[in-house]
């Protein structure tokens, strides 16, 4: 692969022309560390599913680097959707709000969460966190892919959220580490959802509707 030339603040311009939707598609933990990557030629320009065709073309400018297609391993160009949550199966789990990088699901311990589709960035790492599918994608933008289906200003939006998101969580890393001294918090949050799973099969049964 060429490499990015290593100039300076060059991530920092990558970053901004990142759609900002936090979706780790690229195969790194956020926009920043793809953007740090490209910088140093550790990643292509073409690792990133909402950007699309016009993301690449902004990411070739920035950097010098020849058009390419999209990586196809990293996923395809498609229009936007946003998270909608099934609230009659909904078990309260929380696990989605924790995988939520822009806290855009609201929601309580055992009881029906939602999604406030305004700040869904369509990330749809939501889905893989929900035990019981309750989660499914609904599209938005109808053909509009890619930068056509996504703003500077909602990329400007998502990354203010996403920061408010890391700031939120950053308090609550020493709590944690104490509460794990004295408890195995994987095992807490196991009971939790068996106990959850439970009273949703009761649900379904109740219904009529296989679990």
């Amino acid at each position: 692969m060429t490499t990015a030339p290593p100039t300076p603040g060059l991530a920092a311009r990558i970053l901004d022309a990142l759609p900002q939707t936090q979706c780790r598609r690229c195969g790194y933990a956020d926009c920043a560390a793809y953007a740090q990557a490209v910088a140093q030629g550790a990643a292509s320009i073409n690792q990133c599913p909402p950007g699309g065709a016009e993301g690449i073309a902004r990411l070739s400018q920035l950097t010098g680097l020849p058009v390419v297609p999209l990586d196809a391993t990293f996923g395809t160009e498609g229009p936007r959707g946003v998270a909608i949550i099934d609230e009659a199966w909904c078990i309260g789990c929380t696990l989605c709000l924790e995988a939520c990088p822009v806290d855009a699901i609201i929601g309580t311990h055992k009881r029906m969460h939602t999604v406030i589709e305004s700040h869904c960035t369509g990330c749809e790492l939501c889905l893989p966190a929900c035990p019981v599918d309750c989660i499914y994608m609904e599209t938005v933008t109808q053909a509009a892919t890619g930068w056509s289906a996504w703003s500077p200003a909602d990329a400007d939006k998502a990354r203010a959220r996403y920061a408010a998101h890391a700031r939120r969580r950053e308090p609550n890393t020493a709590t944690a580490q104490a509460a794990d001294q004295a408890n195995d918090p994987h095992e807490r949050k196991r009971s939790a959802i068996e106990a959850a799973l439970a009273r949703a099969r009761e649900k379904r049964a109740a219904t009529g509707k296989a679990p």
